[in-house]
């Protein structure tokens, strides 16, 4: 194995060509911080063999080890024991491990992490009977399939966040979204036309509700399953004088796609050499790992769309599924130009789907952030948040809590509802996530008007609307609030690799119970956010070691506890960890590229505190030249408080009022 800065690498027989780490650029080593602890096995322990199926790879193991991660789990969280077959599939029914984002990424609570680097639909048995010996040792096993050898990576700890973090780093760095990306979407019924899309941004202004970011839904497109990449004139005649009137309002927009090229597209000539051997839908599957072919349907987004104003597309069903039709994606023995096979492809697509369109904006100097229906590895600094067409709002949060350990983000965003109730719930979870997200596209009228389906198409208003529209306002309004501490939350993400949201157990590891806490998470350094679920009149809470205060009403209380609470409709548990300084903004409607956000500084518990803000333009990648400014905003064990601005840039931030939140 050979060793730099905390992360091992050990090759096994013949690697194949295709492979995550040989596709993306890795983040440079030397961004890694040493090591801090030696891995809890020695070189010879790890085993490798070919057999008739592929290649095995045997890790020791100690007994205790609890093992965490393999992408965006919906059904399990201490994935202890459990057979892990990371094969990507839309519709994971029960804990196999598949999922639409399956990732051959763990962390070990032995202090490390690992990376299989395959595209291959890998199986992992974290914790099996050893093959040879006695049944009290047991060994990690992991089959990669239709292989002649594999690489690993090792990410040393000591603690599982310090490997979490390297992993990231390792991928690139945690992506950085403009910061207008942190504010609240809204995707617009599938049937608008370009009146009710412009009507619908109206009444958001009037009614104060925030927006930042309106999505289309596939009747944008002349033809949408294959795709056409084409506006549909008879619904939107004036494309480009929507798009640039929805802007003046301070409206990004977000248009829906998929990958598969219908023949009346305009790139379906150029791409017809460029392709896999199978159509979807009756349209070409352009093979991403080929050069030519990513520049081709890169260009095209970047000159038909990105040159007149669009700042984001949402990249659906780029993954596959084992209980739809089979003709709902290519089969596994698909072939493509580049040399993958559909096994390999379906790993794939997601992440070049994604990098594909990134190249768009980034060639034109701005930042964008999507959505996006799968992923695999190393995809951390990629500008895209998972979304599912599940449903289940509990299993939601155990992904939402699962993602952070392996470089992904997901939205559980706010779709169907049973009533005012869930739909209150869900956005009290979405206003605390990565991405703020209704998706509307079942309904012509906003969900606090009519959550029912069949009357919102029919224009009749729920009698508890005005009600429940103060409520999820109060929320919306809310995020846009959370700005500054979730965009420094991004940038810790962008230079150390922390998560911005995570599980409890990756900063309280020491602390047992936090160990099967699949409901609760971190998000950024300060915030600790327990979600209600419908018909949940009362929850119990888990409090890790330390103070912590209800971000309500500041009481304090004490941690290494559980609390059991009552939960109005209108409040969600949100706590503050003591120690922290809290910057809030006043609320705005939407995010321009003149914003500056007046700050109320809220600073929690005695002693020495620190947080640092960054102000750039938001928009550009100037940043990563060094473009920005450092806001270090502190207080000292006396309780004395200081500002420190390094940059020269524009001011973004303005501290109006402190406060000092003791008892």
């Amino acid at each position: 194995m050979q060793s730099g800065s905390g992360v091992w690498h050990c090759n096994f027989g013949q690697s194949e060509k295709a492979t995550p780490g040989r596709f993306w650029k890795i983040g440079e080593y030397t961004a890694l911080k040493n090591g801090g602890a030696s891995l809890p096995f020695q070189n010879s322990d790890i085993l490798g063999r070919k057999t008739t199926r592929g290649f095995v790879v045997e890790i020791p193991m100690e007994k205790g080890d609890n093992f965490y991660g393999f992408g965006l789990q919906f059904h399990g969280f201490n994935q202890t024991g459990r057979r892990r077959f990371l094969k990507v599939n839309s519709d994971p029914v029960t804990n196999t491990g598949e999922s639409h984002a399956p990732v051959p990424f763990f962390v070990s609570s032995a202090g490390y992490g690992l990376l299989v680097d395959s595209f291959r639909y890998v199986t992992i048995y974290p914790g099996t009977a050893s093959e040879t010996g006695s049944s009290d040792q047991r060994r990690i096993l992991i089959e990669i399939p239709n292989c002649q050898g594999v690489d690993l990576y090792f990410f040393e700890g000591p603690a599982m966040l310090d490997a979490v973090r390297r992993y990231n780093i390792f991928s690139g760095g945690g992506c950085l979204p403009p910061l207008w990306a942190l504010g609240n979407w809204y995707r617009a019924y599938g049937g608008s036309d370009q009146n009710h899309v412009q009507k619908l941004a109206d009444e958001f202004r009037q009614n104060e509700i925030p927006v930042d970011v309106l999505g289309l839904e596939p009747g944008w497109h002349s033809h949408s399953y294959s795709c056409s990449y084409l506006w549909n004139k008879n619904l939107f005649p004036e494309p480009e004088t929507m798009v640039q009137k929805l802007s003046e309002k301070g409206f990004h927009v977000n248009l829906w796609e998929h990958v598969f090229v219908h023949p009346s597209s305009e790139l379906y000539g150029d791409l017809a050499s460029h392709c896999g051997d199978y159509e979807v839908w009756g349209g070409l599957v352009p093979d991403l790992a080929d050069n030519t072919a990513q520049d081709i349907f890169s260009k095209y987004h970047g000159e038909k769309f990105v040159a007149k104003g669009i700042t984001g597309f949402k990249l659906d069903e780029c993954d596959n599924s084992d209980f739809k039709r089979s003709d709902w994606s290519f089969p596994e023995l698909s072939s493509f130009p580049s040399g993958l096979d559909g096994e390999q492809m379906h790993s794939a697509l997601g992440l070049l789907y994604q990098k594909t369109i990134e190249q768009a904006f980034r060639e034109r100097g701005v930042r964008t952030l999507g959505q996006v229906r799968s992923s695999w590895a190393l995809a951390a600094n990629s500008p895209f948040v998972l979304y599912s067409d599940l449903y289940d709002h509990k299993q939601f949060i155990r992904a939402l809590v699962n993602s952070g350990f392996s470089g992904l983000l997901w939205s559980p965003e706010v779709r169907a509802c049973e009533d005012g109730e869930d739909l209150i719930r869900r956005v009290q979870t979405t206003v605390f996530s990565p991405q703020s997200l209704l998706n509307c596209w079942r309904i012509p009228n906003p969900p606090w008007f009519q959550t029912n389906t069949e009357k919102n198409l029919a224009g009749e208003e729920m009698d508890e609307s005005t009600s429940i529209t103060c409520i999820v306002k109060k929320f919306l309004t809310l995020r846009m609030s959370l700005i500054p501490y979730l965009y420094a939350a991004f940038f810790r993400y962008y230079t150390e690799g922390l998560p911005p949201l995570r599980a409890l157990v990756l900063d309280y590891e020491n602390d047992q119970p936090t160990h099967s806490v699949d409901d609760q998470y971190m998000l950024g350094d300060s915030l600790m956010i327990a979600p209600v679920f419908r018909g949940q009149p009362a929850r119990d809470v888990v409090l890790p070691h330390g103070e912590w205060y209800d971000y309500w009403t500041y009481q304090k209380f004490d941690g290494s506890q559980t609390l059991h609470l009552d939960v109005p409709l209108e409040t969600i548990p949100v706590f503050v960890k003591s120690g922290a300084i809290l910057p809030l903004a006043d609320p705005v409607q939407c995010v321009k590229e003149n914003t500056i956000f007046n700050l109320t500084v809220y600073c929690f518990g005695s002693g020495a505190k620190e947080i640092t803000l960054y102000e750039d333009d938001g928009i550009s990648f100037d940043y990563e030249s060094g473009r920005l400014n450092k806001l270090t905003i502190s207080q000292n064990a006396a309780g004395e408080t200081s500002v420190k601005r390094d940059g020269t840039e524009s001011i973004r931030y303005n501290i109006r009022e402190w406060k000092f939140i003791k008892e």
